[in-house]
């Protein structure tokens, strides 16, 4: 399967910005990208590309007074299957846990397991452990959260979305992370490209929040807001959860004035260079509201 990837963000600024972004394919990434797989820029900037802790991929640049246009368009590609799913994998002790998997069974700035503890025991406790118990977590968090852009801000916790019971894909996300470690379970967040590939149109495109669980040896993908297993993730970043992935951290202010993402199958079997002709001229896909951009 072929899927066609990328955004378009515009942003004004006063003067010069520095920038460090995290909007390419993650690190580990294994299917074939065609085109320039890098971030470019008009006006053209020097951008350095590096790995964080979490080999993420990303980029520092600095946004010339009066702003920049960022971009990438893509396709890669994967195995079309779908999110794999194992009801008998089984949940490690926290004693047997491989210690790379430690970071993420504790709280975070987003994931306040220690103080959702409590709660989480009270629902969950009874459940057989293992993947039916992440599995009746996301059930409850997509059942307890109601969707909406305008439920979204940049301080929302997991404690802040169970209580007020409304968020944004990294919100399902983060409760459903917290809910995971406070029953000794590791679980880190992750974010990508999602696309409308076996579902019914949703919309916009925007970029996607999901979460990964470490259950029977490995990790698995895990997704409360959609809560269904689906095709076609392309994963950008991982993290303890969203400040370790941001797409845009700014040492400054700016105004966000486009913000469009694509992520879309591609029909057939084209070769490569008819790829490459498709890549000629960027998508004609609908930009997300700015009050929507950057919320999920």
């Amino acid at each position: 399967m072929f899927i066609r990837f990328g955004f378009e963000i515009v942003i004004e600024n006063a003067i010069k910005l520095p920038l460090i972004l995290a909007l390419s394919p993650h690190s580990s990434f294994g299917g074939r990208v065609i085109g320039p797989d890098r971030i470019r820029t008009e006006p053209e900037v020097p951008i350095e590309d590096f790995l964080d802790p979490f080999d993420n991929r990303r980029a520092r640049l600095i946004a010339p007074p009066g702003g920049l246009r960022i971009w990438t368009d893509n396709v890669a590609e994967v195995d079309g299957a779908l999110d794999v799913f194992n009801w008998n994998a089984r949940q490690h002790e926290v004693s047997h846990l491989p210690h790379e998997t430690l970071p993420f069974i504790t709280a975070s700035r987003y994931c306040e397991s220690d103080e959702l503890s409590e709660r989480a025991w009270a629902l969950f406790g009874t459940t057989p452990a293992g993947w039916e118990r992440v599995q009746t977590i996301c059930n409850f968090v997509h059942n307890h959260i109601t969707f909406g852009y305008k439920f979204g801000r940049p301080t929302k916790t997991a404690a802040d979305a169970l209580l007020e019971a409304t968020g944004v894909c990294r919100d399902f996300a983060h409760l459903a992370i917290a809910l995971c470690r406070a029953m000794n379970i590791p679980a880190r967040y992750a974010s990508g490209y999602l696309g409308d590939i076996g579902v019914p149109p949703s919309g916009p495109g925007d970029f996607c929040a999901w979460f990964e669980a470490f259950l029977e040896g490995r990790w698995y993908t895990f997704d409360a807001r959609y809560n269904t297993p689906r095709i076609g993730r392309i994963l950008m970043v991982r993290g303890r959860d969203a400040a370790d992935g941001a797409m845009i951290t700014s040492f400054g202010r700016y105004d966000l004035k486009l913000f469009r993402v694509w992520t879309e199958e591609v029909a057939g079997t084209p070769t490569e260079s008819a790829l490459l002709d498709l890549l000629q001229s960027r998508p004609d896909t609908p930009a997300l509201t700015l009050a929507m951009a950057g919320s999920s």
